[in-house]
Order: C-alpha cells, then structure tokens, then sequence
C-alpha cells in the first residue's frame, strides 16, 4: 500500500460519449491493435484505494479526436471537457481532469481552451505529440502555446501514433515503440523551433519518463548545435538545461533502471507520479507499485515525486484531495 497522498498526473478516462465516437467511428481497437479498456468512476477509485492513489487527473488518450473530422472533433471535445467537469464537481477530492483540444484546428482550439480553463475550471490541457503529422513546435499551433502560456497552463503531452506509422509495417502496436519515440520527437519540435524558450510559463508534463529522451539526450544536444541547423541551432547546455527544467512521470516507466536514466538528464522535483490506467490495468498498477517502491528514493524524494511535485501543478486540485498533508 502507498502513501495515500499519492497524486496520479497520468491517468485516463473513456466517457461515454467519447466510447460511442470511437463505435461509431468502427474504433474496436486504436493505434494499431491496442484494444480500447472499459472505464468507470467506480473501477477507477477502486483501484485508487487499492494502491494508495488520492486523487488522479483525467485525460482522454490516443487517438484523441484524431478519427473525425474538424466539426465533429470540436463537438467531441466540448462533450468530453463537459463530462470532465461533471464528474470533476461529483468527485471533487479524488478527481482532477486535463481539457481537450480540437488540433489542428487552431480557432476551435483557442475557443475551447477559454472554455475548459476560464469557465470549466479543468486543471490543465492534454495535448497529443502531433496533429494530422505538426509537432507542437510548428509555427501554426503558437497561438495555442501563446495562449496556455498566458495562463502559466500545465500540460499534459500524450503520444500518439505517427502519421507514417502504417509505412513501418512492423505489425506492432503504436505504443510498444512508437510512444515513446514520438514523445522525443515532440520535444525536439518544442526545443528546435524555439517554442519552449519563448512559452517558458508552460508547465509541460512528458509520459513515460519522457519516452527515448534520457537515452537520446546528450546526442540531440550534439547534433543540435552544428550549424547545419541554421538559427535552429541551441549549444549543448541549452539544450540539456530545458529538458532539465521538463516535468517527467513514471507511467510505465517505474523500473529503478528506467528512473537513474531520467535522473542523469533531470532533478528529482521534475519527477511526478504515473499510472496510466486504464490503459495499463490493475495488475500493471500493483506492479508498478512495486517497482516504485523499489526505487532508491530519500523520504523526501519519494515523497516529492508521490505528491510534492504535483502539488505546485495542481495546487487547488492537491488541496482537494489531499488538504493540507505533506505541503
């Protein structure tokens, strides 16, 4: 059993409104094989209660509202971030929930993104790797960067599977490989376009403990400094100091060898608690349980990444869940 003042940052939800897009979508499975989980309010908290979790924030998972088309998409996200709210109000000290946005469209986006944050109240935004093949670094999604940077926004970065994932012919689900390289293939996009620079007050959250970056980190600081890379160049130290300055949490990545890769590249206050259940079941979460408590984590760094660390993220949610325990 875990410290019951554990904050989860990466755990998802599959309201029914969204179940029924992907049916009707003829969605039977996603991401090349993946089957889609069943979810409840109900499941959810019993396993919360199992581990040890307090409070979990919600988002919707790969493929997002990648499947329709633009209208249909912007509906979709109202519906979601809608039931978000509800359930959110219903369950107020266990359940915090990530807004959806309808990318690429960059005027829906801004438009729903008022919505969720100024009116809903949601904690933060979830964000896929790409949209439609842009990664978060190109220039048409800045007024959406812009405008989450206006709010010190925490987001949350999901992946996704590639657009040129069907080309591989792997035969292997998206999220065996494919996550966690298109989550470095975001960061390089945010790094290399110089979005991360200039929208410094977002509070980026990576899954995964950040896919490939604590493996690839020091050769995309290299190769990103020649100057065949133009005004898109950073030195080594920049490069390494941003991904320092990353939010990271243990979804499926709570093996202690997987942790002293993250930890060569990032402080353990940029270390936040994952699950991502439902997606990774009940079994994977006692697991991970496990191995976290494996991990060779001070009192005081286990108890950052539990919920010290997701407590300056979230704070009206941690004060929630969680009221004034460990502050």
């Amino acid at each position: 059993m875990s410290d019951p003042t554990t904050l989860d940052v990466h755990a998802h939800f599959l309201p029914p409104v969204y179940r029924e897009a992907l049916a009707k979508a003829g969605l039977k499975t996603v991401d090349g094989g993946m089957p889609v989980p069943d979810w409840s309010p109900e499941r959810a908290l019993a396993i919360m209660d199992e581990v040890g979790i307090a409070g979990a924030v919600l988002s919707v998972s790969s493929p997002h509202v990648s499947f329709l088309p633009a209208d249909e998409a912007a509906a979709l996200c109202r519906a979601v971030n809608d039931y978000a709210a509800d359930l959110c109000g219903r369950y107020p000290d266990r359940f915090g929930a990530y807004a959806i946005l309808p990318l690429p469209d960059v005027a829906a986006s801004l438009a729903e993104l008022a919505r969720a944050l100024d009116d809903l109240s949601l904690d933060g935004v979830a964000l896929p790797t790409h949209a439609d093949g842009a990664y978060l670094g190109d220039a048409k999604f800045a007024p959406v960067l812009e405008a989450l940077d206006a709010r010190s926004a925490t987001v949350f970065i999901h992946p996704t599977a590639p657009a040129c994932f069907e080309a591989f012919g792997l035969a292997l689900p998206a999220p065996m490989i494919e996550f966690p390289f298109d989550t470095t293939r975001t960061v390089a996009s945010l790094i290399f376009s110089g979005a991360l620079e200039r929208f410094a007050r977002i509070r980026f959250i990576l899954p995964h403990a950040g896919g490939t970056l604590p493996f690839l980190a020091t050769r995309m600081a290299a190769i990103g400094a020649i100057p065949a890379l133009g005004a898109r160049a950073r030195p080594p130290a920049e490069t390494m100091q941003t991904l320092a300055r990353l939010h990271y949490d243990t979804a499926l990545a709570a093996a202690p060898h997987q942790i002293a890769a993250l930890r060569a590249i990032a402080p353990v206050s940029q270390i936040v608690y994952g699950t991502d259940f439902p997606f990774a079941p009940e079994p994977a979460l006692r697991a991970a349980e496990a191995q976290f408590q494996a991990i060779p984590f001070t009192p005081d760094e286990r108890e950052q990444v539990r919920m010290g660390n997701a407590r300056r993220l979230f704070a009206p949610f941690a004060a929630r869940c969680c009221g004034g325990r460990h502050a």
